[in-house]
């Protein structure tokens, strides 16, 4: 079945993989430079002998560069004439980058010598006659990414210090933030929407006074475009369209706010009493804030197996050697050989010069023919553990939050440990209705990656139709993932509050929203929009103390900033990480806030307040949530 099949790729991969062959570079003998307890053990770097043999177009065919491999400790830092190199005193320093037994009157072969990162490699020993000038942008773009990555490594090794104490300062912000909704919810959400459209507006300010100061000055007007990419961000912020194209920005920003705010107005009162009834039931259960760390870590091990697994699938190869040939007009070119027989066969004496070398990890066996088979599944089994991980947390949330709606007298009616209980019954009861939900997300999600693959790959087509088709394949799945979400997550819901299978619980979900149509497209909407300027305003209020810290204007922490070469390294590392933490705090507030509405819709539904049936809801939100209703009716009235 599926299950044996998916752990019949796994222990393949985990029997023929070798993460060596990935962690440590080959040499053309098919040894792992810098590997220990072998001859290479103090040699971690791949040198290449002669790189102009590795820009033959051929190479990306035969997965093979027709020039010898070697294992050396470091990079050469001089160059030399072959007659500098006889001399006796430096001959004791070319010497290890030749090959083995290589003697100084051995013929030469190959030309200039070059070092790189891990997978350039070296061959036979040889030293040319004049010094090699690089001009290949490949390279030089190689050389420069290189530099770059290294600076923003420094960068982090530097700050990240202060990285984590912007991000812990979030996570106490976000946690002060939702305690506070309890007592104060109505008076926190306005100061949202207003400290949104005040940031913003005070952002549009400063951009106009920075355009404005810009503009006087000799060389701000030239253009980004004719500047180009850069990896230091100050040199387009003294250009004044750069501050031009943030005031535009956040001009539209501000006016999309501003307008949703004057149609949604009427509903502002019923979405921040949802927002308040929320804030107290997660003052009742306070674990549910931290259910977010669960799932954190339930995601990494997921991501852990995919990586580990990928990784051992990538090196589950064995080393093919082929035939590496002195000239283009050997017959035997590219050919699978073997490099403890290839001195003895006839390919030697018909191809003078050719070497047997390593070229890839690879196999012709039927295991090795469907490796790609086994990366598409292996993805396919890391988005549907991660679909299930994420339903779990889900129903685990609705369920502790539904027994809080449905205690008749609360609190003295929620249960005890109430996310405990729910994280129970969702393993013991609720995994085959998640895992089903989990895998219908995971199958749509595959198609639309492979959709993505295809679209890459016709990227230079002149096909118009095909493009089309499947610009529109793209639109209509992408659609369909998101219906599939919807509908997912009120299913949990309904599975954590009545227990039935997935396919009932999403029917019954589906067609209690159909019924409260008009409540789901403006509570949830209106919600989902304060919730975001929440998210805002937590990670904007982070990120603008950040910006301050690492640009040094903050006298009092100048001494303190570490010295970067991209200060807007560790400024983005924490406006993403703020939001992402902002993310995971709101998303439990969110969950709750939807629970409680589709209790609320059953609510109305099977009960009518009267003594024997009465309503669990607090007597506050069904009175706003009633007088919500009756503004549409009488507007359609008039």
């Amino acid at each position: 079945n599926g299950c044996d099949f998916k752990y019949c790729c796994v222990f393949s991969a985990w029997i023929h993989g070798d993460p060596r062959k990935v962690v440590y570079p080959t040499d053309s003998h098919g040894q792992f430079c810098g590997q220990q307890d072998t001859p290479n053990a103090n040699k971690a770097i791949l040198f290449y002998f002669n790189m102009l043999k590795c820009a033959n177009p051929a190479v990306l065919i035969n997965l093979q560069c027709p020039t010898t491999q070697l294992c050396v400790s470091k990079c050469p830092d001089r160059f030399a004439t072959l007659l500098d190199a006889r001399n006796t005193k430096n001959w004791e320093y070319y010497k290890q980058f030749c090959k083995p037994g290589f003697e100084i009157g051995s013929k030469v072969r190959d030309s200039v010598p070059l070092c790189g990162i891990k997978s350039f490699f070296v061959t036979s020993c040889h030293f040319s006659h004049f010094t090699l000038l690089l001009h290949h942008r490949g390279i030089a773009s190689l050389l420069n990414a290189k530099e770059v990555g290294m600076k923003i490594f420094e960068d982090y090794a530097n700050s990240w210090i202060w990285i984590l104490i912007g991000l812990v300062i979030t996570m106490v912000v976000s946690l002060v933030f939702i305690m506070l909704l309890r007592f104060t919810a109505g008076v926190l959400l306005w100061l949202i929407i207003f400290g949104v459209i005040i940031a913003v507006g005070y952002g549009i300010w400063h951009c106009y006074w920075e355009y404005s100061s810009l503009m006087g000055k000799p060389g701000s007007n030239v253009t980004i475009t004719d500047i180009g990419f850069h990896t230091d961000f100050s040199i387009y912020l003294q250009r004044s369209q750069t501050w031009l194209i943030f005031m535009i920005s956040l001009s539209v920003i501000e006016a999309i706010i501003v307008i949703m705010l004057i149609f949604l107005r009427s509903r502002l009162r019923i979405a921040i009493a949802l927002l308040k009834e929320g804030s107290k039931a997660i003052s009742y259960i306070m674990s549910t804030l931290f259910y977010p760390v669960i799932t954190f870590f339930l995601l990494a091990i997921c991501i852990a197996y995919w990586a580990v697994t990928a990784v051992f699938l990538a090196s589950s190869g064995n080393a093919v050697y082929k035939v590496a040939p002195a000239d283009d007009k050997c017959m035997y070119a590219n050919l699978t050989c073997n490099p403890q027989t290839f001195n003895k066969s006839n390919i030697t004496k018909v191809c003078p010069g050719s070497q047997c070398m390593f070229a890839f990890y690879g196999g012709e066996s039927m295991y090795h023919r469907y490796i790609l088979v086994l990366h598409l599944c292996n993805l396919f089994v890391f988005l549907w553990l991660v679909n299930f991980t994420i339903a779990l947390g889900q129903c685990t949330l609705a369920g502790a939050f539904a027994s809080y709606y449905w205690a008749l007298k609360k609190p003295d009616d929620i249960p005890a440990c109430p996310l405990y209980s729910s994280f129970s019954r969702a393993i013991r009861y609720h995994t085959g209705s998640l895992a089903f939900g989990s895998l219908i997300l995971a199958v749509v999600q595959m198609v639309r990656i492979v959709l993505e693959y295809l679209d890459h790959k016709l990227k230079g087509s002149q096909n118009a139709c095909a493009r089309f088709l499947l610009c529109c394949l793209k639109c209509c799945f992408w659609c369909l993932e998101r219906f599939i979400k919807f509908i997912n997550r009120n299913a949990y819901i309904m599975i954590a509050i009545y227990g039935k299978n997935f396919c009932t619980s999403s029917k019954d979900a589906f067609f209690l929203l159909m019924r409260n149509v008009v409540r789901v497209a403006v509570l949830d909407k209106v919600t989902d929009f304060l919730l975001f300027l929440g998210k805002l305003l937590i990670s904007g209020s982070v990120g603008v103390l950040a910006f301050f810290f690492f640009s040094r204007k903050i006298p009092v922490f100048q001494e303190e900033v570490p010295s970067l070469n991209y200060y807007w390294v560790p400024l983005l590392t924490v406006i993403f990480g703020s939001y992402m933490i902002a993310h995971g705090f709101f998303n439990v507030y969110a969950m709750c806030v939807d629970t409680l509405f589709l209790c609320f819709c059953e609510d109305l539904e099977r009960n009518d307040g009267s003594s024997s049936r009465p309503y669990y809801m607090s007597p506050g939100l069904h009175k706003i949530l009633r007088k919500g209703e009756e503004i549409p009716k009488s507007s359609a009235a008039s």
